[in-house]
């Protein structure tokens, strides 16, 4: 809508520049406003994308955490399950034997309860591992926030990455042992109850201690997306204050546009314009400042 000032207020305006420009004053407030309340909106669209980003990091989490606590859980029971074994049945002094041609990582993992290497891949940031420090620590939320502060979005995204990649690793390396360990229980014959009590004690170990393994890497994955969610709040924080300081903004282009609409009016132009242009020009100044600075 195109704003017009009637003819019959403005008959007794400066013609001179500056007189315009004070006249123009209702209009370019109207506009100034008019920016700052889509600021505004924008401003706080923002940070409700940025809370719905926080709840689905924080579901991604639960979901990791709920993984870590069953792996535990089943770790122990092989534990659990290996001790009884062991306290109610005489094993020899060997241990299970593989057969000669057993792959040596199956044999390490039979006989060791050792897990297959690993190949190396990239380190979590230096921040990242010093996020995960403070939540295990439990460290206030206060000294967190000053942390992620001056962490980008992507580096935490690349890190959870990473501790997936690491997961997906060893899945790899432990898969090609599970099935050998398998195959060998098939061709343990039930007549060698020995030999069976013997693999069986041997598979516990080593399926206790490759729980373990997994479960430590399901609680990195949930600590790092942890860091996420918190990350996601204090964005969201940030953009609900920018929100609620542009809508300040807009209020006062609003009263700068009552305040010289009224000056008009009453034809006192030269202290109530002023006072309408300094309040217009203090709102551009302050929403150049929340965008700048805050």
């Amino acid at each position: 809508m195109k704003a017009e000032i009637p003819e019959a207020l403005t008959e007794d305006a400066p013609k001179n520049a500056w007189g315009k420009i004070l006249t123009a004053t209702p209009v370019i407030m109207t506009v100034v406003s008019t920016m700052l309340a889509g600021l505004s909106s924008s401003e706080m669209t923002r940070a409700q994308y940025a809370r719905s980003l926080g709840a689905q990091q924080q579901a991604k989490a639960g979901d990791q955490w709920g993984l870590f606590q069953a792996k535990r859980l089943r770790g122990a029971l092989q534990h659990s399950t290996l001790d009884l074994l062991l306290a109610t049945t005489a094993s020899r002094p060997g241990g299970f034997e593989p057969p000669p041609r057993t792959d040596p990582t199956v044999m390490a993992g039979l006989q060791k309860g050792e897990l297959p290497a690993v190949p190396p891949g990239p380190e979590l940031p230096a921040v990242v591992r010093s996020g995960i420090g403070m939540l295990e620590a439990g460290r206030p939320d206060s000294e967190l926030a000053t942390l992620l502060l001056e962490v980008d979005p992507q580096t935490l995204s690349d890190a959870e990455r990473t501790a997936h990649d690491r997961a997906a690793a060893l899945d790899a390396a432990t898969k090609p042992v599970n099935q050998a360990i398998d195959g060998l229980e098939k061709s343990v014959g039930g007549g060698d109850r020995e030999g069976l009590r013997d693999l069986t004690a041997a598979r516990l170990r080593y399926t206790a201690v490759r729980y373990d393994a997994e479960a430590r890497i399901n609680q990195t994955i949930a600590q790092v997306i942890e860091l996420e969610v918190r990350k996601s709040n204090l964005i969201a924080d940030r953009h609900q204050r920018r929100s609620q300081r542009f809508f300040i903004g807009m209020l006062g282009a609003q009263a700068a546009v009552i305040v010289s609409t009224f000056s008009l009016a009453a034809r006192q132009r030269s202290i109530l314009w002023g006072f309408a242009t300094g309040v217009g020009l203090a709102a551009v100044g302050f929403a150049v400042w929340v965008y700048f600075f805050v």
